[in-house]
């Protein structure tokens, strides 16, 4: 059973969390009904997620082999038939549908569903092998459950919101394709066709590019007069910090740790991101919802 469960990866759900990234920063994380709401849509996404997650491990079950931590995948080591992983995928499909119609009966919500689970089809057929594509997909994927969750919550998604999960999802991207890079090197097997379009000196200036504007763009965004007005209060610039300790805390991973791997597994085993996450969330926590507090005396 440990195998059928590796398959959906459920350790890769954690990015579904975005779908309540929307009603966080528009004060309504509290609200209960919302909330249930965007539990149903969040399950929803998690079935479409892992059953684009088994069809692209059923695509690439022979690469899978070749790569040193992939190949302990389910269906690449053999531990699931093929026939038992496909039923299972759509399974999943028809579950996804039934929920996302519970949490938003418009169809909205499964319209966006239906386009990540296009572009995600697609990226698993062919997509994925263009470089710098491949990456806009992986972004496009966080841009789109941002997206789901503002629909599902009924609120806004603004300009800022969609510009810095974008940013944030390529910047891990790159991460990832920089590490996928040095495994390939190392073994001498070809893992991705993406590669070829890439090298460490491109991809090392495009970490180093991406961090000077991710760091901004966040601080525009905290000084920005419509952000200041819509979250009410100029104390925005406080989060800043957790943002510039998150950013070089990776970079130290890539370059000096060289560890980048998965964005989703150094969220779970870094205690320094973690706690940098914590704190960031926090701190926007009693500037959102608890104004008076002493701690940033008043707005």
């Amino acid at each position: 059973m440990k195998y059928y469960i590796k398959l959906l990866r459920p350790k890769d759900w954690a990015k579904n969390l975005f779908l309540f990234v929307p009603s966080f920063f528009a004060g309504h994380f509290f609200v209960l009904h919302k909330i249930e709401l965007l539990g149903l849509g969040f399950a929803a996404f998690c079935c479409f997620a892992s059953s684009i997650y088994i069809i692209n491990d059923y695509r690439d079950i022979e690469n899978d082999r070749k790569h040193p931590k992939k190949s302990k995948r389910p269906l690449a080591s053999g531990k699931v038939k093929p026939a038992h992983a496909l039923l299972i995928c759509v399974l999943l499909l028809l579950c996804g549908c039934v929920l996302g119609y519970l949490a938003n009966p418009a169809l909205w919500f499964l319209l966006v569903l239906g386009v990540y689970f296009l572009m995600n089809l697609g990226y698993s057929y062919g997509l994925k092998n263009i470089a710098i594509l491949d990456m806009l997909i992986v972004a496009m994927g966080f841009v789109l459950r941002v997206k789901a969750g503002a629909i599902i919550a009924n609120v806004e998604s603004t300009a800022w919101l969609i510009i810095m999960t974008c940013l944030l999802a390529l910047f891990m991207a790159i991460g990832k394709r920089r590490d996928d890079l040095l495994l390939q090197d190392s073994s001498g097997s070809t893992m991705r066709k993406s590669l070829s379009g890439y090298n460490l000196n491109f991809l090392d200036t495009m970490l180093g590019l991406f961090s000077a504007i991710i760091i901004v763009a966040y601080i525009n965004y905290t000084m920005d007069p419509d952000s200041i007005i819509r979250l009410g209060t100029y104390r925005i610039y406080y989060t800043s910090i957790f943002v510039v300790a998150g950013i070089m805390r990776y970079l130290q991973i890539v370059f000096v740790m060289k560890d980048s791997g998965s964005p989703t597994e150094i969220l779970y085993k870094d205690h320094f991101i973690q706690v940098t996450i914590v704190l960031w969330i926090t701190c926007f926590f009693i500037l959102l919802y608890l104004p008076h507090s002493p701690i940033f005396f008043n707005k």
